[in-house]
């Protein structure tokens, strides 16, 4: 996998070293919520094996800078979150998926944004995909409207998509983005 960088963050590709501070991530209590997870250590340990998956950890900083400091006050090179992808290859139903969580201490300073804005550039540009598409829980206003800025459209609910970690069944979003609709500025 190749190192992509952002206006705010830098995508690499995760390492054993990572899980830790991922778990640690997925633990928090807003992002455990969404993601869920029995053993979280075991889980990440899968996702780094599993030939599928392209998992990348988020950290804050992109291209560097002549002295300018970034929108984060985190230390550039910080951890923050995860972002992946993986691809449905049938040539009549050709794209890629996104899923993301970043650090809840982090929220609110366009880190998400960047790091879906940074991997849907990847993905339309090296990878050729015309369609992409990312499922956050109907109820997450937020991850919304994060990926809405990038270009992603509602395409419609999709009811009872998911189980929660409460172990009820939660409504999913469906959205997808076409590459002639992609949005590669802030």
């Amino acid at each position: 996998m190749t190192l992509l960088r952002g206006a705010l963050v830098t995508l690499r590709p995760a390492a054993p070293a990572d899980v830790e501070r991922l778990v640690a991530i997925r633990s928090t209590p807003e992002v455990h919520h969404r993601w869920g997870g029995d053993d979280l250590p075991a889980e990440l340990a899968a996702d780094l094996t599993d030939d599928d998956l392209h998992l990348y950890v988020i950290e804050v900083g992109g291209p560097p800078t002549s002295g300018a400091a970034t929108a984060s006050p985190a230390p550039r090179g910080e951890v923050v979150g995860a972002v992946q992808w993986s691809a449905e290859q049938d040539p009549q139903y050709r794209h890629a998926g996104i899923d993301i969580y970043v650090d809840p201490a982090h929220h609110g300073r366009g880190l998400g944004t960047d790091a879906v804005r940074t991997l849907a550039r990847h993905l339309i540009r090296d990878h050729g995909y015309h369609r992409l598409v990312i499922d956050p829980a109907a109820d997450n206003a937020v991850a919304i409207a994060c990926y809405a800025k990038v270009g992603f459209r509602p395409v419609g609910v999709m009811r009872q998509y998911e189980r929660g970690p409460d172990g009820t069944w939660h409504d999913g979003l469906l959205m997808d983005l076409l590459a002639a609709e992609f949005v590669d500025r802030p």
